[in-house]
């Protein structure tokens, strides 16, 4: 199988249940996505703590899925994803945890940041703005179709604790906030 399939030549692209345009909105919304979960891979090429690991790979099957559930069609947030693509209230809660695993070991923040630090804290803050933009392309989405709401508040909270962690990895690389 060629990886070339030359049916996106007139500008639409397959999703499951057709075909669309390849900027709808749920095109954009998906491509967020998978942007979003590339630049978690590379903040992986970065990371050392096998427990950050860990939680970085979870969230990359949950983008995973996140995106599997924008790119279906046919039945929007009205059908219930396939198992493989769900993105339980759970995981959100588990997301949660993490954050304040990881903030309980922070100063209190009492001033704006600067995105910078380590290079691990510097990708995680890039990760924390992609997310956000994923967030806007699926508000977006959400208010032309029907998505699973919880799709909003995941990524809502990942972009909370893409921000801690990119501050958790500055202070253990030793490196100080730059406050604004």
């Amino acid at each position: 199988m060629k990886i070339y399939t030359k049916t996106g030549d007139d500008g639409t692209t397959g999703l499951l249940g057709g075909r669309t345009r390849k900027d709808d909105p749920r095109v954009a919304a998906y491509g967020e996505v998978d942007e979003l979960n590339a630049v978690v891979g590379l903040v992986r090429v970065d990371v050392d703590d096998a427990g950050l690991q860990s939680l970085l790979q979870g969230i990359q099957r949950d983008l995973f899925a996140l995106g599997a559930q924008l790119a279906d069609i046919r039945g929007g947030g009205a059908a219930a994803p396939a198992e493989k693509a769900a993105v339980p209230a759970a995981r959100i809660e588990e997301l949660e945890r993490a954050i304040d695993a990881a903030e309980s070991g922070l100063p209190p923040l009492r001033a704006f940041i600067l995105p910078g630090g380590s290079r691990a804290g510097a990708a995680l803050h890039v990760a924390r703005t992609v997310c956000r933009r994923a967030e806007r392309a699926v508000v977006t989405l959400a208010a032309q179709a029907s998505i699973d709401p919880l799709l909003v508040v995941y990524l809502n909270r990942l972009s909370d604790l893409l921000f801690v962690l990119a501050r958790a990895e500055n202070q253990r690389a030793g490196r100080a906030e730059d406050l604004w």
